[in-house]
């Protein structure tokens, strides 16, 4: 006699018959997390604090990033140059000025910072590197106009190159694999300055007044603003009082391998934020992450860094 015990009534057709082949099919129950509808991060690739805040940022966004969708905005920071005060508060009326600045936030933050091109061959404005990341936004995604705008800053700040200068544009997008030459000649173009326009029409919408600014907006259009670096707790905290959550659940940090392989150069401060590690075991915990001739040390401004050897 046939067996007839793989039965099954349609719930939709009310018709009943023999059931599909599959003899187990495997669910999952679990929710995802509820999302913030939106992070904001407003920025400019002259910040020398968005620079300092990169290893705090990166644990965020590796660990939590699953609450949120990340948005990069370019804010503008320095049009040109001029006879009035840029930043009186911190006493910057000219080029020159900055160099001590940066250097201070470096010294503070253990992101290398030079500055001496401030002095000897300056930054005139941080349009240009700015219209380049707008137009790998839209030409590619955000993912990779975010890596470009990581390695606009490790030329300016850690290797003194002025990011204001087409032909140091040119190389820093073509070692990325894109083509250089004419992502930076389509930003010179109006629309790089029309797509520029629109962030800072956003920044100015979501009411930013200094970089870095952190903004993260809920379903239902409420939110809070984070200006200035904080530390890494802070950042949690207002995810959890943005979603109304006692408690999140943090993914694992990456294995140093894979984040390394990712990211090509990590400063040591960026490894011991990540891990938990105290400066002076980070060479230990390399060594045991890390297998012996995959990486190289080097260092610059007083401080380590570590790179793929690939």
């Amino acid at each position: 006699m046939k067996n007839n015990n793989n039965m099954i009534c349609d719930l939709e057709t009310g018709v009943c018959g023999v059931a599909g082949e599959e003899e187990m099919e495997v669910i999952d129950f679990n929710q995802p997390p509820k999302k913030v509808a939106n992070l904001y991060y407003v920025t400019d690739p002259i910040c020398s604090h968005c620079w300092a805040i990169e290893p705090i940022l990166r644990r965020f966004v590796e660990q939590y990033g699953h609450y949120f969708n990340f948005h990069t905005v370019m804010g503008g920071l320095l049009e040109k140059w001029h006879d009035g005060p840029i930043d009186p508060a911190n006493g910057i009326y000219k080029p020159a000025d900055v160099a001590g600045h940066w250097r201070e936030v470096g010294e503070h933050s253990r992101m290398p910072i030079d500055g001496t091109l401030m002095i000897d061959n300056p930054v005139q404005s941080s349009y240009p590197p700015s219209r380049v990341f707008k137009v790998i936004q839209k030409n590619h995604n955000g993912a990779i106009a975010y890596e470009y705008l990581r390695r606009a800053r490790e030329a300016l700040f850690a290797f003194n190159q002025n990011i204001s200068d087409q032909s140091v544009l040119i190389e820093i997008v073509n070692k990325m694999g894109l083509d250089g030459e004419a992502i930076v000649n389509e930003a010179e173009q109006p629309i790089g300055q029309q797509l520029l326009n629109e962030d800072f029409e956003q920044a100015r919408s979501l009411g930013v007044r200094g970089f870095p600014t952190i903004i993260m907006i809920n379903e239902e259009n409420k939110g809070v603003k984070i200006g200035g670096g904080r530390p890494f707790e802070y950042y949690v905290d207002g995810l959890k009082q943005v979603l109304n959550l006692e408690q999140l659940q943090p993914k694992q940090q990456p294995p140093l391998s894979s984040l390394l392989e990712k990211e090509k150069l990590l400063f040591s401060k960026e490894i011991e934020v990540m891990y938990d590690v105290e400066q002076s075991d980070v060479n230990s915990f390399i060594e045991k992450e890390l297998s012996p001739g995959r990486y190289q040390a080097k260092e610059i401004v007083g401080e380590f860094y570590f790179t793929t050897t690939e």
